[in-house]
This record gives C-alpha cells, sequence and structure tokens, in this order.
C-alpha cells in the first residue's frame, strides 16, 4: 500500500473517530433513558431532553411496588451523561412529587445546580417537601397556577433514639435544605424557616402550602408559567449560550 493510501486511510479512520464523539445518545441508551421517564422530542429547534421527577424520591431503601417512585440511582448518571453530551442542549426538569428520601432529593438538586448547561424546571400538581430544593436547582423556574409547594421540617419513619445528637442530625439537614433553597431561590432563609414553622396551615402537623402565585410572590419560584413557557425559557438560555 502506498504512502498516500495510508495517509487516507487514517483521515477516514480520524473522521470516524470524531463523528463518534459527537454522535447522538444510541437507541440503546434511548430506549432505557425513556423506561427511567426520560425523553428528547424529534425535529425541534433544540435538542432538549425532558427529565420527570414523579412520586416519592427512592433512596436507599426500596419502596413498594405499588408506589410511583422516581429512584436516584437512575437520575444521577443520567444527569452526569446530559452534561457530558454534546448533542444534548438544555435539560427541562417536569416536577409532580410527594417528597422522599431527603438526602437522595438533595444529591439529585445539587446536581442539577451544577450543571453547565441550561436548565429549566416547571412543578405541576405539586413539590412536596424535598421536592422544593429540586424545583429550585435549575437555573429558571416556572410553576403552573394550580401547583402547589409544600414547605415542612424534615421528618423520618422508624424508630429514633431520643437523643440530644438525634435532634441535632434532624437540625444540620434542615440547615442544609434551608441553605439550598436561600441560595437558588430569591427567598430568605429565615422566611422560609418561618413558612417551615408554620402552625396553622397543615393538619397533624406544622408548615405551609403554597399555590403557584404564592410561592412567586414568597421568591421561592421564578415565574408563573406553563409548559410553552418554561421551553421557550430554556430556548433562549441555549441560544444567549450559543452567542458566548
Amino acid at each position: 500500500m502506498s504512502k498516500k493510501h495510508v495517509k487516507s486511510d487514517c483521515k477516514d479512520e480520524k473522521n470516524e473517530n470524531t463523528e463518534n464523539s459527537e454522535a447522538p445518545i444510541s437507541e440503546q441508551q434511548s430506549n432505557v433513558l425513556s423506561d427511567f421517564g426520560i425523553t428528547s422530542a424529534e425535529n425541534a429547534p433544540h435538542n432538549i431532553h425532558c427529565l420527570s421527577i414523579i412520586g416519592q424520591i427512592e433512596g436507599h431503601y426500596e419502596l413498594p411496588q405499588n408506589t410511583k417512585s422516581t429512584k436516584y440511582e437512575h437520575i444521577i448518571p443520567a444527569l452526569a451523561m446530559f452534561e457530558q453530551d454534546t448533542t444534548v442542549e438544555g435539560l427541562l426538569i417536569v416536577l409532580n412529587t410527594v417528597g422522599g428520601d431527603v438526602e437522595a432529593g438533595l444529591a439529585i438538586a445539587e446536581l442539577i445546580a451544577g450543571m453547565s448547561k441550561p436548565t429549566v424546571s416547571i412543578v405541576l400538581g405539586g413539590g412536596h417537601s424535598i421536592g422544593v430544593p429540586l424545583a429550585v436547582s435549575a437555573k429558571q423556574s416556572f410553576i403552573v397556577p394550580s401547583a402547589t409547594m409544600t414547605i415542612h421540617p424534615v421528618r423520618m419513619n422508624g424508630m429514633m433514639l431520643g437523643v440530644p445528637q438525634t435532634m441535632r442530625y434532624f437540625e444540620k439537614m434542615q440547615e442544609r435544605i434551608t441553605d439550598f433553597v436561600a441560595r437558588n431561590s430569591k427567598i430568605k432563609p429565615e422566611r422560609f424557616t418561618e413558612l417551615m414553622m408554620e402552625r396553622d396551615e397543615l393538619v397533624l402537623d406544622i408548615g405551609t402550602v403554597l399555590d403557584g402565585k404564592a410561592a412567586v410572590a414568597e421568591g421561592l419560584i421564578d415565574k408563573l408559567g406553563s409548559l410553552s413557557d418554561a421551553i421557550n425559557s430554556l430556548y433562549k438560555q441555549i441560544e444567549k449560550r450559543k452567542k458566548k
């Protein structure tokens, strides 16, 4: 084989490797993501992925089979993949959650907040407990008028030791959540704590339920809006990022 041919073959191989590095998510990966409630649209102006966080956030312990849940071991690697994938331009997070594992939910929220790519969240139905940090973790957050945000202190099921260390553990966990929410929204930590400790809102519990309009007024969520508003906001972020 001549040197010319060798050079040509190397060039073809290089092009092939380049194409593979920028190739979209494979069909097998796409099927797996669909099973996890993660989808992308075809023939859209920009390639965005939709991440659904519904039901309870499942952490270290499995929930009953008849319980709708979002498993953190599915979501965490998917977020890492989206951050690295050159074909994914942005992420839309759709929330309708009743809470769940606090540490798992906060871990997911921290990953979303740390993404460099455009992110938008929209709360539909409800954002209960750990759903609040998840809602504010995106660069822009929306809530539909009929949705609610439920704010209450950290709770734990099962047997607990009635010792000062247990109370301090709860306090530290609550401080982490309050700090995250305050850093990623416009609400002050003192106001968030005040809403969390409200005694006249919930039956057999303390806390506050905010509808969509109230959540925006408190500075917890950025804007009141619909699905189209959230997608348009995501497109604007993507176009602004491309100009830079």
